[in-house]
């Protein structure tokens, strides 16, 4: 396979460009380019293309690129290929931190329950983090099943309090991964994201020290705990904000980054671009054969991505056994 190059990546963005387009159009409304010609700019199509399609492809986007980047920083943090927000407990915390709010102060704005989202996703994480270290890890397949573990563990939490307080049907929107409920003025925290993915590129460099191990890049006069704590931040608010705004997306931050990285590698600055570019197209794609395989209903994202990334996971998982083998 031949590696990414910089010249490569203008067709890339025209293919998730051209990607957004088709998702502009597809769906049970006819907001074809004949009739927004036909109606003008008052008639249905237009407001449907306004209010709906194209809050939502840019939901699409925006949501696709950080999940991708936000699993890429947490596999250089960890030093680990098999982790991403939705295998070690970050958005089952994120998703408890939510269902806390709605029990106790269910008229928060929504932002401020994203905040509080935020916190819960960023103390699960440093808990693995923990637990990773107290942990003597003899195989690398220790991570991510101490990972599935917490997340079990925190998910069974959760489930617990929502069927005590009867709001399991709410827990089961918030977990799954949804982009038919995106309409103009429920989507723009997701532009928080793109923000953290930006920080995230400023960042990129000390990332890739970082993920060399922390006696290592001390030693080159980095501060370790420093670009932890911001990798974490970072991790913790892009996975609150989506999970607040379209529920969660499984496995997105794992297939991504390890595809990038087998024709890339490890450098963080080269590869951030290309992960979110695949991230947001890889979504968008998912998302249009979601609305077309059982037309005119809808398969909810979440569960193409998890059919998707479980064959992916396992695939890494036989791989990686076959290689150390």
């Amino acid at each position: 396979m031949k590696p990414l190059s910089p010249a490569t990546l203008l067709p890339a963005l025209l293919l998730v460009a051209a990607l957004a387009v088709g998702s502009l159009f597809v769906g049970v409304s006819d907001v074809s380019p004949s009739a927004l010609f036909r109606e003008g700019f008052d008639g249905r199509a237009a407001q449907v293309l306004l209010a709906s399609r194209v809050p939502r492809t840019l939901a699409l986007i925006l949501a696709g690129a950080a999940m991708a980047v936000a699993g890429l920083i947490m596999q250089m943090l960890v030093r680990n290929r098999f982790v991403e927000p939705s295998t070690v407990g970050t958005v089952e915390s994120a998703t408890l931190g939510i269902l806390v709010v709605t029990i106790f102060a269910p008229d928060l704005p929504v932002f401020v329950k994203m905040l509080v989202a935020a916190a819960f996703a960023l103390a699960g994480t440093a808990l693995f983090l923990r637990i990773l270290r107290a942990v003597p890890l003899r195989s690398i397949l220790m991570v991510p099943l101490i990972g599935i573990l917490l997340a079990g563990v925190i998910g069974a939490i959760t489930t617990f309090f929502a069927y005590r307080y009867d709001f399991l049907q709410s827990l089961n929107a918030w977990t799954t991964g949804d982009f038919s409920v995106v309409l103009r003025g429920r989507y723009e925290l997701l532009w928080i994201s793109a923000a953290m993915t930006a920080a995230a590129y400023l960042a990129a460099d000390r990332f890739t020290v970082a993920g060399l191990g922390k006696e290592f890049s001390t030693n080159l006069g980095l501060n370790h705990e420093r670009v932890v704590a911001l990798g974490l931040v970072i991790v913790a608010l892009v996975s609150a904000v989506v999970v607040v705004s379209v529920g969660v997306i499984p496995f997105l931050g794992l297939i991504v980054p390890n595809v990038v990285s087998l024709m890339i590698g490890d450098n963080v600055r080269r590869a951030l671009p290309w992960v979110a570019i695949i991230g947001a197209g890889f979504v968008l794609a998912c998302d249009i054969v979601g609305r077309l395989v059982i037309y005119p209903y809808e398969i909810p994202i979440g569960t193409i991505m998890g059919v998707v990334g479980s064959f992916f996971f396992l695939y890494l998982l036989l791989r990686k056994n076959a290689r150390v083998a």
